[in-house]
């Protein structure tokens, strides 16, 4: 194991840890999708896709599934958290898991995919693309509305 990932290894769990403790874990709140940027090093191009959360996306040879994708309260410092699965896919033999761990949109390289080939980095957990967030209710006025109404 190199050291990086030996103190990404150590260092989740507290950050994680942290989080919660801190009271922003409490405000954390799933979103469905994930928005993920790889880089081609052999090619030197970047990608940001949408991931949704429990379904495979593919980014060149590799398969990234989403687990869970946490983002931070509005109020709180901004902070996405992603529980992500990265797989291999080699023509001919069996899918290889290269990562399985929690990434972070603030940290990337805290805990991050080791790869000659690609990197990958969560950005941003979301509502569904061409959703915008839910707007909220516009306030009664008290004792109600003597007007025309549309209809």
């Amino acid at each position: 194991m190199r050291l990086g990932s030996a103190l990404g290894a150590l260092a989740a769990p507290t950050l994680i840890a942290g989080l919660w403790a801190s009271g922003a874990g409490a405000a954390m709140t799933a979103e469905p999708v994930a928005l993920i940027q790889g880089l081609d090093k052999i090619t030197a191009r970047v990608s940001r896709f949408d991931a949704r959360v429990g379904q495979s996306v593919n980014f060149g040879t590799l398969s990234i599934v989403v687990r869970d994708c946490e983002k931070s309260a509005p109020e709180d410092r901004p902070e996405n958290a992603a529980f992500i699965e990265i797989y291999e896919n080699r023509p001919g033999e069996r899918q290889l898991r290269l990562f399985s761990g929690w990434m972070f949109s603030s940290s990337p390289a805290l805990s991050a995919l080791e790869h000659p080939v690609y990197d990958v980095n969560l950005l941003e957990c979301k509502g569904p693309s061409g959703s915008p967030p839910p707007a909220p209710p516009a306030p009664k006025a008290p004792g109600g509305s003597r007007g025309k109404t549309a209809g």
